[in-house]
């Protein structure tokens, strides 16, 4: 019986391996020692084989955030109230956030999704609403989100996807808002790699020692509860994930069907990557990695997806911000190998 939810697995787009070849060539012969430029080849021969171009450019960035609140927070997890999730997103609204300006200063198309916070928005004329609910329920008590409520959540992912297809986007950036989001993100990290929640929970927003260890004693209660039902990663999002987390899901999975790169943000990001890529591995071939969160628990989902971040700033502000900030990386990357003349175009002798 199909689902409102089969198109998770349809196919993902192929990488073009003819370009990645010709990329690879014209590296060869640009007027500089071989790998002089390190991880920065790799990276534009990563994107020639995304864009099917020998010589690749990054000028169109979407960045999509999602805002939800989580029923978690009921549990005392968050250094924060969970009305600052309301207020922050009508802080995106009026420019004030941080990846509003980092979107303004890359030229980048930004949108923000509310799927449902505890405490109303009012009317914001410049946020797209998806409301699902005042949040997700408490998920140490029941699953977080009903079955049409994921089922949302992830179609709200993926329409963002088919938009920034839609805009010519060359790269697409997911980030998100919620308190109480890096208690579910650890829990999902937990039920999927089968370690324990010492190891995953951390400060999030700002919690001390004591606040850390009782929100891993919360995942605790938690896992132990939803036991018998996490064998399946869509039925782990939906018991332990909160809205925004699956529309980044279906952001990252519905970007890959279309082809477009996606540069995975920090902690939470990287949460809903490893859920996509359990849904539908293919959708590994188009995620690149921003950065390195000081969150704990990121270290060990790099691992699990096998990325290297091509930075380590010691940033944990979720948003899509430590994506956005390594846009101008990769667009230079790009830029010499597109750019740099090669040893017979500039008449320098190549290596003998």
């Amino acid at each position: 019986m199909e689902t409102r939810t089969d198109w998770l697995r349809q196919a993902i787009k192929p990488l073009d391996e003819a370009a990645r070849a010709a990329a690879q060539a014209r590296q060869q012969q640009l007027t500089k020692p071989p790998g002089a430029l390190g991880r920065l080849e790799g990276l534009a021969i990563q994107f020639a084989a995304m864009q099917g171009s020998e010589k690749p450019q990054v000028e169109g960035v979407f960045i999509g955030v999602f805002a939800g609140d989580h029923g978690i927070a009921q549990e005392g997890v968050s250094a924060f109230p969970q009305a600052v999730t309301a207020e922050m997103v009508k802080n995106f609204a009026r420019g004030g956030a941080a990846i509003s300006v980092l979107a303004k200063q890359l030229s980048a198309k930004l949108e923000v999704v509310n799927l449902g916070t505890a405490f109303e928005t009012g009317d914001l004329p410049s946020v797209l609403q998806c409301n699902l609910g005042k949040g997700t329920a408490n998920f140490a008590q029941q699953p977080a989100m009903t079955e049409s409520q994921l089922e949302a959540a992830l179609q709200a992912g993926r329409d963002s996807a088919d938009r920034a297809q839609q805009a010519g986007a060359q790269l697409y950036i997911g980030g998100e808002m919620g308190i109480a989001n890096t208690t579910s993100a650890a829990a999902l990290a937990c039920a999927l790699l089968g370690l324990s929640p010492q190891q995953l929970a951390g400060p999030g927003t700002g919690l001390d020692h004591a606040g850390v260890q009782h929100k891993a004693q919360v995942i605790a209660r938690v896992l132990a509860l939803h036991a018998s039902h996490l064998n399946e990663p869509r039925e782990v999002l939906r018991r332990l994930g909160g809205f925004e987390i699956a529309a980044l899901t279906g952001a990252f999975i519905g970007s890959a069907q279309q082809g477009i790169p996606v540069l995975v943000d920090g902690y939470i990001a990287s949460a809903a990557a490893l859920i996509a890529v359990r849904i539908n591995p293919g959708v590994a071939d188009w995620l690149l990695f921003a950065h390195h969160s000081a969150e704990p628990g990121h270290t060990l989902l790099l691992e699990a997806l096998h990325a290297e971040p091509l930075l380590n700033l010691g940033m944990r502000l979720g948003e899509g911000s430590g994506a956005a900030v390594a846009v101008p990386l990769i667009r230079l990357a790009c830029a010499l190998h597109s750019g740099m003349a090669t040893f017979a175009e500039a008449g320098v002798s190549e290596k003998i």
